[in-house]
């Protein structure tokens, strides 16, 4: 074979491979829309991003006020929190960050949200390089987070947090839920050091200390509960009977808003209903 066709042989083969491998895909464009998803190498849009409309999430008005406010903050350009959403599960801790979203875009404010995995914090400083160009405002939304023991990621949140390498830039805050109020179990960071086990438990408790907005959010009792269901069923047309509504958390061993949203979709089944 003459070096010719030697050298066509290998640009063919060459062709071929490319024509195997998958074209990588752009990452969207981030100048607007309201969500997008950090893969860990792109941003991708989030096509339907339709969050629970903010003033139909029941028994945490509190936490939506001030989780309102520091949004609206973030928005304008001004000093912003970055924000611990913490407590029991299904009370709204994910459908309040969304839906707070979706109150600032139907009134005109340039923000959007961007979910991230916990697995993928060592990647966010390439994250960080591309939010930090944009001219509008990012919340980097990472949901139900949580470390393995010996993890190395909660010092790097830290970093991020309160400077370092990795820190965020000015236009972003993180928004992070977690079931635990201080993000690491108390048993992890026991175990790590037993010569100076307070020193050890103090520096990773601390990491919630980072977020300058802590908002807790805690089990529903039994009046918030109905109160819940009944906004739901309200802006539905369902009627409802407050013991059967009480059964059904019996039955799950549970009184949470997810609880009662799953209560609604139960009712509008019996009747016949579609609800989204």
């Amino acid at each position: 074979m003459t070096d010719g066709e030697t050298k066509a042989a290998l640009h063919r083969i060459a062709d071929a491979l490319e024509r195997l491998s998958p074209v990588p895909c752009a990452s969207a464009d981030i100048s607007s829309g309201p969500a997008f998803h950090w893969t860990g190498e792109i941003v991708q849009a989030i096509e339907r991003f339709a969050p629970i409309s903010l003033d139909l999430l029941t028994g945490i008005d509190d936490q939506k006020a001030r989780l309102l406010e520091n949004t609206t903050r973030l928005a304008n350009g001004f000093a912003a929190h970055d924000v611990l959403l913490w407590g029991s599960r299904g009370m709204g801790k994910s459908a309040l960050a969304k839906s707070v979203v979706r109150e600032m875009h139907e009134a005109g404010k340039d923000i959007a949200m961007v979910e991230a995995s916990a697995d993928m914090l060592e990647t966010l400083p390439d994250l960080f390089a591309v939010l930090g160009k944009a001219d509008r405002a990012f919340i980097l939304f990472i949901d139900d987070i949580g470390f393995d023991e010996g993890s190395a990621a909660p010092r790097f949140l830290r970093s991020m947090l309160e400077g370092g390498a990795a820190a965020r830039p000015d236009n972003v805050r993180l928004y992070v839920t977690s079931n635990r109020r201080h993000i690491v179990p108390r048993h992890m960071a026991e175990q790590d050091d037993p010569i100076n086990p307070r020193d050890v438990i103090d520096d990773k408790l601390a990491l919630s200390d980072r977020f300058g907005l802590r908002l807790g959010f805690h089990a529903a009792s039994q009046d918030d509960y109905l109160a819940i269901i009944n906004r739901y069923a309200e802006v539905h047309a369902l009627d409802f009977d407050s013991e059967d509504a009480l059964l059904w958390a019996k039955q799950r061993g549970s009184r949470s808003g997810r609880v009662a949203w799953q209560y609604i979709v139960e009712l509008a089944g019996r009747a016949g209903k579609s609800i989204s």
